[in-house]
């Protein structure tokens, strides 16, 4: 058999799956939807690499000291007076979005859920298993195909679509993500341009026919470059699926902190294709770690004193607004990860108050919507934007009165760092991590839906106080030593927690070995999921 004809599928020229076959593969991974991604690849996979060794450049720089500010070279574009293109009007009132990985039931509940939009996420809310990422793909085509019902096999229980589903947006994977089953020209695909590649392909005409459209969320982007790179990856798959340019339209999450410095930067680059930007929050804190992991003058306190009202996360989250309804851009608000406590009603009342508390800072503040991780906040998040923003969006609310400089957009919280909020970043990392290995993306931990970013946040910060010797509880020195006497006794405890059965099925080795080696390597892991995407 030629390759061309591998696995039983017809493959173009140059092109090579790695990954086995389930049922209904061969429908998105057809001749000619192959043939598109991998022109985007030799188109763009070139200044990809490039973009990617330009942030290990400007890493260097930051670890011998510099710390990031606005471009002086691009002054012009933040001084300017121009606006982006309008934006479809069903993306033009996103009180609250809903976001979650792509498996089948996943997705019919989220659409249901009464969110005015679904962000189907690739990314940080699914492991990068080859199966989760072209199942996927199937099920957000049979969505634009109706035909996305579904039964689930150990209950019977049927899931269909109602009428008036939420708009979907797809987050594909960063720039700095690999798809491994997919060679072309004998290199790796790269996963951002393998799920956005099969999605527009396989449904841009049929989101349009249906009175939506091609919409994508952007992940981890750290400059106006990178930007500039998906912009013209729109402009070629526009071309070549004979779509006018602007039809694609992209939000833009601001979880990196040398892009909050190139909002305006990012918005131009991709003006004629922008729908908004978005606080990224959770990665965000993870990017100011690890961008200033090498300055022991940026060490954050325990991660739940990291909060949006203070410090660089209110002057983000500020500029943020301000920026983008100065271009006529949404300002989306970040994520609220709780999700409902059962059994428990004082716990669960606590934590829909604290989500009703921060999704009021963001409605007041001006953001034009939301993020909710589960279906039962989205009636808390939906009360809030509701009474607070009875208008479609608050792109009338300049925020002129705001003005942040490079030193606000650093700004360290000030707080405690505990040996307990220390433990409790090897608890929650090691568990999340575990779960990723066994293809699972959004895990809950602790009445949180977590995604890949906290896990980062968590041995970011691991890492850092190590380095530094950072003193705990005002006295205790974090080292190596002390890492691995709390990392035993933190899984003793989590096998408590979870039940020796449970634990032993799990992946615990691997990911305890993984995340211990990341915690104290003498180098900064850029992202774990690149190392353990090769334990998958």
């Amino acid at each position: 058999m030629s390759p061309s004809q591998a696995n039983g599928l017809s493959l173009p020229k140059g092109v090579v799956i790695k990954g086995a076959l389930g049922p209904r593969f061969d429908e998105i991974l057809s001749h000619d939807a192959l043939a598109f991604v991998a022109d985007l690849q030799r188109r763009f996979n070139e200044t990809r690499k490039r973009l990617l060794s330009l942030r290990a450049e400007r890493q260097k720089r930051f670890d011998a000291g510099e710390t990031p500010d606005f471009l002086t070279e691009t002054r012009h574009i933040r001084e300017g007076d121009w606006k982006i293109a309008p934006i479809p009007a069903d993306l033009l009132d996103r009180r609250v979005e809903i976001t979650g990985p792509v498996d089948r039931k996943m997705i019919i509940n989220a659409l249901n859920s009464g969110a005015k939009v679904f962000m189907a996420d690739f990314e940080d809310a699914s492991s990068p298993v080859w199966a989760n990422m072209i199942e996927g793909q199937i099920n957000l085509r049979d969505r634009w195909a109706n035909k996305i019902d579904f039964t689930e096999p150990s209950t019977g229980k049927a899931y269909k679509l109602k009428d008036k589903p939420a708009v979907l947006i797809i987050r594909p994977r960063g720039w700095h993500l690999p798809e491994a089953h997919i060679e072309i020209d004998g290199e790796i695909a790269s996963g951002s341009l393998v799920d956005f590649g099969l999605y527009v392909f396989h449904n841009a005409k049929a989101a349009l026919a249906a009175g939506s459209g091609p919409y994508f969320y952007l992940p981890k982007l750290e400059s106006h470059l990178e930007a500039r790179l998906w912009n013209d990856v729109f402009v070629a798959a526009q071309n070549a699926l004979g779509l006018k340019v602007g039809t694609i339209k992209a939000t833009v999450l601001i979880e990196t902190l040398p892009a909050a410095f190139e909002m305006d930067e990012i918005l131009f680059e991709l003006k004629d294709h922008m729908a908004g930007l978005n606080c990224g929050r959770w990665d965000y804190i993870f990017s100011f770690i690890k961008k200033l992991a090498r300055n022991a003058a940026y060490v954050l306190p325990d991660r739940s004193q990291v909060v949006m009202t203070k410090a660089f996360l209110r002057a983000y989250s500020l500029l943020l607004i301000k920026t983008c309804h100065r271009r006529g851009a949404f300002a989306m608000g970040g994520m609220a990860a709780q999700i409902p406590v059962k059994n428990n009603p004082e716990a669960n009342a606590a934590a829909f108050a604290k989500v009703k508390a921060d999704k009021e800072r963001e409605a007041g503040d001006g953001h034009d919507g939301t993020w909710v991780a589960h279906p039962d906040l989205v009636p808390v998040a939906m009360e809030v934007f509701d009474r607070l923003m009875p208008q479609a969006n608050q792109l009338d609310k300049k925020r002129e009165d705001v003005s942040v400089t490079a030193k606000d957009l650093l700004e360290v919280h000030q707080g405690t760092r505990t040996e307990e909020g220390f433990r409790e970043n090897i608890r929650v990392g090691v568990q999340y991590l575990e779960a990723w290995l066994r293809g699972r993306g959004a895990v809950p931990i602790y009445n949180m839906m977590e995604d890949a970013a906290t896990a980062e946040i968590s041995r970011a910060q691991i890492w850092q106080f190590v380095q530094y010797g950072v003193e705990v509880d005002g006295g205790t020195k974090v080292t190596a030593d002390l890492f691995k006497r709390c990392l035993t006794e933190e899984m003793a405890r989590v096998k408590g927690e979870l039940g020796a059965e449970t634990y032993d099925k799990g992946r615990f080795p691997e990911a305890i070995a993984l995340f211990s080696q990341l915690s104290l390597a003498p180098e900064f892991e850029e992202f774990l999921t690149v190392p353990a995407y090769g334990k998958l």
